[in-house]
C-alpha cells in the first residue's frame, strides 16, 4: 500500500503538492483540503491522462478507503500516486484548514 500518514501530507501540501479529491461533489463542497483538485472516483480511468507523472500526486477522500484503491490503481498506470491515511476526517480532525463549495484555490 502507498500511504501517507497526516503529518507527511500536511508537509508536502504546504509545498505544494498536487491533491486529488475522489470523493462525489456533493461531498466535495462540504469541506476539501483547500487547493484539491475534484475528480471523483467514477471518472478516474477518464481523467488518468490529466495527472502528471513526474511528481507524487496525493489522493485524498473521506476516510482513506476510496484514496487507497485509487492510488492504487494510479500507480498501476505508472503515476507516483499516495493515498492519504484518514482522509478529509482526519486532515480536519487534525484543525487543519479546509474549503467549502467549488472554489478549489488554496
Amino acid at each position: 500500500m502507498r500511504e501517507i500518514d497526516q503529518r507527511t501530507f500536511a508537509a508536502a501540501h504546504g509545498d505544494g503538492a498536487l491533491v486529488i479529491d475522489v470523493r462525489e461533489p456533493s461531498e466535495y463542497v462540504e469541506g476539501h483540503v483547500p487547493g484539491a483538485r475534484l475528480i471523483p472516483l467514477g471518472q478516474l480511468t477518464s481523467r488518468v491522462g490529466d495527472l502528471p507523472r513526474n511528481a507524487p500526486v496525493y489522493v485524498v477522500c473521506a476516510s482513506g478507503r476510496r484514496s487507497l484503491s485509487a492510488a492504487a490503481f494510479l500507480a498501476a498506470a505508472g503515476i507516483d500516486a499516495w493515498s492519504v491515511a484518514g482522509g478529509t476526517g482526519a486532515w480536519i480532525r487534525a484543525g487543519h484548514p479546509v474549503t467549502r463549495g467549488m472554489n478549489t484555490a488554496a
